[in-house]
């Protein structure tokens, strides 16, 4: 009997042990749960302690001063031409028509819209390009208002990647892979710091459409992956009920809800203790989250009291709910509530055909509202604390796909050189990194790739992301996985 008495008593121990570290790691979620139930308004501006903690480090905090407090990624999906908008070439021009030389192409990898083409003629852009600001930026006659703006814009124009299809690519930049089931960037930012708004999430997405017919965009994008279903990107549509969900069913007012969720509370609580799965504490975080929501949204949403010279800034546009421009003024909006991350999708890019007319329609849906979202938050004193970042998911080759006319002509894929702009908290202003070559093929300056970009933009909010790491199925994963290198000298 002493035998089994004395293996009792160590089961006993081992079940007392597993106990106390469940209840003091994975109850950091029931405490994280519990400072939401109680908060008040004298806590809404300071960070929410994310739930556990990686590697040791103190999420919620930042690990060093940052520069900026937020983003607004402005994400343009379908890949634009810099040929056309930023990066000025006039040896396509002088070479017009004639084949991409073997000597720069280097044998690079095609997508199979143009391997089989027996040539490759080069194009020049049908618009033409001027200088702007105190140092002289080329810039495209179809970006009239962001060329206003470039004393306040660093251009990044030898960004490169390895992701040759819309896909991956996208994914690649939201969530530093190009297979789907990482969590997004927003969320790693969401984890890492928390949020400074009890009423708001820290991570919202927004959509619109500069023409129909364009590469699909997916959930995944914006999905928390293996984080906490508490860090994931929150959609904000347009119309009436902005979030899906969020309001109240018919015959439900908001002190029944109340009742409804302390008593789910109570009966997720009991759970909890019974199986300690902390998705019990993070999805009861967000039914609370939503509560909050449903007095916090429609009051962000509703651009109706806006005075008539910011619509006159964003263009006419703004005033229709939807589209990249009105999606621009909420995105301000947003900040000022205190939103970390705010992600625009603008679809439309993808101009393999017919780019000259293509690309005219887009430049003008985001031209005027780009331009305006940095002036408005510099007015408001909000530009020297939020980073903005315009910029798509590669760019497009130099010749053309397809038959070539002055007035016709499409561009594959090119992840080999692109341009992105970045304005704001930390960045240099009327700055230019990177070049390309005289075909704007390869880049031969100061190359970035987006695993550089991504731990460049983490660096301005205080993040180390070789630091910011969670643990998932034995292997600890980052935003950027075992590369990148903040690329200092674009700091201010």
């Amino acid at each position: 009997m002493s035998f089994y008495n004395e293996l009792e008593n160590h089961v006993h121990e081992q079940l007392s042990r597993r106990n106390f570290l469940s209840k003091t790691s994975l109850g950091l979620g029931a405490a994280a749960m519990a400072s939401l139930l109680n908060a008040d308004n004298s806590m809404a501006k300071k960070p929410v302690q994310a739930a556990g903690e990686a590697a040791g480090l103190p999420l919620g905090h930042p690990h060093f001063a940052p520069k900026a407090k937020r983003v607004i990624y402005l994400f343009q999906s379908g890949a634009p031409s810099q040929l056309e908008l930023f990066d000025y070439k006039p040896k396509l021009e002088e070479m017009w028509g004639k084949d991409l030389p073997e000597s720069v192409r280097k044998g690079q990898r095609l997508t199979g819209m143009t391997a089989g083409q027996s040539s490759f003629p080069l194009a020049a852009s049908k618009y033409k390009f001027a200088q702007h600001g105190d140092h002289d930026m080329m810039i495209s006659e179809l970006m009239p208002y962001t060329s206003s703006i470039v004393n306040d814009v660093t251009f990044i124009r030898s960004m490169f990647t390895e992701a040759i299809n819309h896909d991956p690519a996208v994914t690649f930049f939201q969530t530093g892979s190009q297979q789907g089931g990482r969590p997004s960037w927003g969320s790693w930012i969401s984890y890492g710091l928390g949020s400074d708004n009890q009423n708001m999430p820290s991570f919202v997405v927004l959509l619109s459409k500069g023409r129909p017919g364009d590469q699909p965009l997916y959930a995944k994008l914006w999905s928390n992956g293996f984080l906490p279903s508490v860090h994931q990107g929150v959609v904000f549509r347009s119309g009436p009920d902005p979030v899906f969900y969020l309001n109240n069913p018919e015959g439900i007012d908001r002190t029944s809800r109340r009742r409804m969720l302390n008593s789910l509370a109570k009966l997720q609580q009991g759970q909890f203790e019974k199986i300690l799965d902390p998705e019990i504490n993070y999805r009861m975080a967000q039914y609370e989250m939503a509560y909050r929501m449903q007095t916090a949204v429609p009051e962000t949403m509703d651009i109706s009291k806006e005075p008539d010279y910011i619509f006159n800034l964003y263009g006419e546009e703004s005033r229709k709910p939807g589209t990249f421009a009105a999606n621009c003024l909420l995105a301000r909006k947003l900040i000022e509530k205190d939103v970390k991350f705010v992600q625009l999708y603008h679809q439309g890019w993808d101009q393999h055909g017919n780019l000259p007319n293509d690309i005219k329609t887009m430049a003008k849906s985001v031209d005027q509202a780009s331009a305006a979202l940095i002036t408005d938050l510099k007015q408001r004193g909000l530009l020297d604390e939020t980073l903005v970042v315009w910029g798509g998911e590669f760019g497009r080759g130099a010749y053309s796909q397809g038959k070539l006319t002055r007035d016709n002509y499409g561009r594959d894929h090119h992840p080999r050189s692109f341009t992105i702009w970045m304005a704001g908290a930390g960045v240099k202003k009327g700055f230019v990194y990177g070049q390309t070559d005289d075909f704007g093929y390869n880049v031969i300056k100061d190359p970035v790739h987006v695993h550089d970009f991504q731990a460049t933009v983490m660096h301005l909010m205080g993040v180390d992301h070789e630091q910011l790491i969670f643990k998932h199925q034995g292997r600890r994963y980052r935003l950027t996985d075992v590369h990148g290198k903040v690329v200092k000298p674009i700091l201010a």
